[in-house]
């Protein structure tokens, strides 16, 4: 493998460590931002200014070659030290004014944070948001996100972590089926009703177990892993579902069940890298957070 006289620029490894991660132009477009033919223009130029070639085309996508495989942990590490170089450049911005970017769940986004940013944009006009709404864990290591607001402590190194609630669960239906097939108030009246559930995750099956419940899949004759949508679906009478009492409450399409199991409650914590949390506009968005998803 011989480097060319010519730079090999970041752009590349960059755009080289997108593709090998999501196995395709189009996925890795679609994480990034950038077009395909950019992806693959950076690609092909990587591969000139390295002399190897990177990736073999397949069925499923492109695979990583031999060399490769071989580069993609040392780029890897190239990101994480650019990453960490840009936090920590980004730490010593004093401004009250720029964007500050908070990733959430899709239930936390859809019904939670709207109110919550209109109103801090009232308050604080000169400060952008980015809301990034997502089920999986943005990497604040790398800036995907400034502030995440997760429903389980993060443990990385280099994160500023803070517990701002406990957020109950209750049992909902919407008040169409209630009127249909009346409030349970037992156990077996409970159990008679229909239930939303999730597809692909066991994480309502084993809760409804531990409750008592002998169910699998099968007993949910509606199913779906997005929680926004599965909320909707309990809302417009598709069956009971479980919500945070802060969100069930408030709506009014939908009634809280007479009879309620023990559900746990929903930690709330904040994070963000130490190095950004320093950032006033992250510090003063962050204490926005915190203030109004407490529930007391």
């Amino acid at each position: 493998m011989n480097l060319t006289s010519h730079d090999l620029d970041w752009a590349y490894i960059r755009s080289f460590l997108a593709v090998a991660e999501t196995g395709s132009l189009t996925a890795a477009a679609k994480k990034t931002g950038q077009s395909q033919p950019t992806l693959g223009r950076h690609v092909r130029a990587a591969e000139e200014a390295l002399g190897t070639q990177l990736f073999v085309r397949t069925t499923g996508g492109l695979e990583l070659t031999e060399a490769g495989l071989t580069l993609l942990e040392p780029a890897r590490a190239m990101a994480e030290a650019s990453a960490r170089l840009m936090t920590l450049s980004a730490g010593r911005d004093a401004r009250l004014s720029g964007t500050v970017r908070i990733t959430a769940s899709n239930v936390v986004s859809h019904y939670l944070l709207p109110d919550i940013i209109a109103d801090l944009r009232q308050s604080e006009p000169d400060i952008e948001v980015e809301l990034v709404p997502s089920d999986t864990s943005e990497s604040l290591i790398f800036r995907e996100a400034d502030i995440a607001v997760r429903m389980y402590r993060p443990t990385q190194l280099d994160i500023v972590t803070r517990k701002v609630s406990d957020h109950p669960i209750a049992l909902y239906a919407s008040k169409d089926a209630l009127i249909r097939h009346g409030n349970p108030q037992s156990f077996e009246e409970l159990a008679a009703l229909d239930f939303v559930g999730f597809d692909r995750s066991d994480m309502i099956i084993r809760t409804m177990r531990a409750l008592g419940f002998p169910v699998d899949r099968h007993f949910f004759a509606v199913r779906c892993d997005d929680q926004a949508v599965y909320w909707e679906l309990v809302r417009k009478g598709c069956g009971v579902g479980a919500m945070q009492t802060i969100i069930g409450d408030a709506d009014a399409e939908v009634e809280r069940l007479d009879f309620q199991p023990e559900l746990p409650s929903l930690p709330v914590w904040l994070a963000a890298h130490s190095a950004l949390h320093k950032i006033p506009r992250v510090k003063l968005v962050w204490d926005y957070l915190a203030s109004r998803l407490t529930r007391k």
